[in-house]
Order: C-alpha cells, then structure tokens, then sequence
C-alpha cells in the first residue's frame, strides 16, 4: 500500500509542478472567495461592482478591472473552480508551456469582455437594453477557461477533436442561441478565441530536446 501512496503522491505532485500558473491563480481565487465569504452582503454588491468589467469601470479604470475582474469568483464555491482548472487549464499549461497558456487564457479574457460589453452598449444605446445596465455585475473567471477549453480542441486526435467540437460549441452556443445575453456572447466570442489560438500550439515540427549520442 505504501509504494501506491508514495507512487500517487509523486504523481500528483509532478501534475501540480507543470502548472504552476493554474495553481498559482487557483490559490489566489481561494484567498479571495474566503475573504469574500466574510464581507457583509451589501458591502460585497459594491465591492465586487468595483472590480467588475462593466461599462462604467471599463470606461474609467479599464486595466485595473480586467485585471482584478480575473480574481475573483461571484460569491460561488471554489471547489468547482479547482475541478475545472485542473481538467482544463492544468492541461492546457502542460500543453502549451506557462507562457502561451497564459496568452490563451488572457486573449480570452480581454477581449471577449471587450466584445460582449460592446455589445451591451449597443444594445443600450438601441433602446434594447436599460441604462443602468452600464452597471452590470460581470465579473469571473469563466471567459479565460473557455479559452482554454477551446484550444485543447487540438490536443485530441481526430476522429476525438471533432467530437469533442461539437460538444463545446453545442454547450457554449446554445445558450447564445437561446439567451441572448451579454454574458453568452461572452462565453461563445472566448470559445472562438481559444479555437482561434491555434498557431500558438505545440507542434511536432518544434525541436526536441537535445540528447547525447549512446556510447
């Protein structure tokens, strides 16, 4: 029994090593949500509205709130988050290396909230949507794993990846198509950026690690 704990332990733990990025952003979004979990309820609106990419703070603190908007989860459960980063992001970093995760993941990020915020401006601007909606709660962490999500299309083989294709654009569209809403063009405009960062993936014309000739 020993050796299959010490053989799981060193397992787990060269998984965890190879993404320190996911795990980095991971304990960070814990600190945060119990934080969070301790503020009074109507201190915690204000709060996290202060952090959101909404109109009003995109248009007078943009980087600022894009950033801090990337910290924080929406008063949910964090171990979902830890189940997720670990399925995807922790794959996606093992994947593509740190760097071009993060690039990934940060595309998605910013500019799918451009994009559906944009499109919230229309919407207001076009009578379809109320002022007050420039002070939407948006905040999360949902359009950088969606990225994720997207890119790891071309990790599988096929016939898998196009499987695999069709479910994410079959989850993320559907509510698009059914919704509307700012939050699901969000999600749908991030899946197409993952997918979109293609060139940034690994490729078997990448050079291999050098190794020395046998004796």
């Amino acid at each position: 029994m020993r050796p299959f704990l010490r053989r799981l332990r060193t397992s787990v733990w060269s998984y965890l090593r190879r993404a320190p990025g996911t795990y980095i952003w991971l304990l960070v979004l814990f600190v945060t949500t119990v934080a969070l979990h301790h503020m009074d309820p109507r201190f915690e609106q204000e709060f996290l509205r202060q952090r959101s990419t909404n109109l009003h703070e995109l248009s007078t603190n943009p980087i600022r709130v894009l950033v801090s908007s990337a910290l924080w989860i929406d008063g949910s459960s964090w171990w979902p988050y830890a189940l997720l980063y670990t399925v995807f992001h922790a794959r996606a970093e093992h994947w593509l290396g740190t760097p071009r995760w993060l690039a990934v993941a940060a595309a998605a990020h910013v500019l799918a909230t451009l994009i559906s915020e944009g499109a919230l401006l229309w919407a207001i601007g076009n009578g379809h949507a109320p002022a007050s909606s420039v002070n939407t709660l948006d905040i999360g962490v949902s359009y950088a794993l969606a990225g994720s999500i997207g890119i790891l299309t071309y990790r599988l083989p096929p016939p898998w990846r196009y499987v695999y294709l069709v479910v994410i654009l079959t989850l993320y569209g559907s509510p698009l198509a059914t919704g509307r809403t700012f939050t699901d063009l969000g999600h749908f405009t991030s899946l197409l950026i993952g997918l979109a960062c293609h060139p940034l993936c690994r490729t078997h014309h990448e050079p291999l690690p050098q190794t020395r000739p046998a004796q």
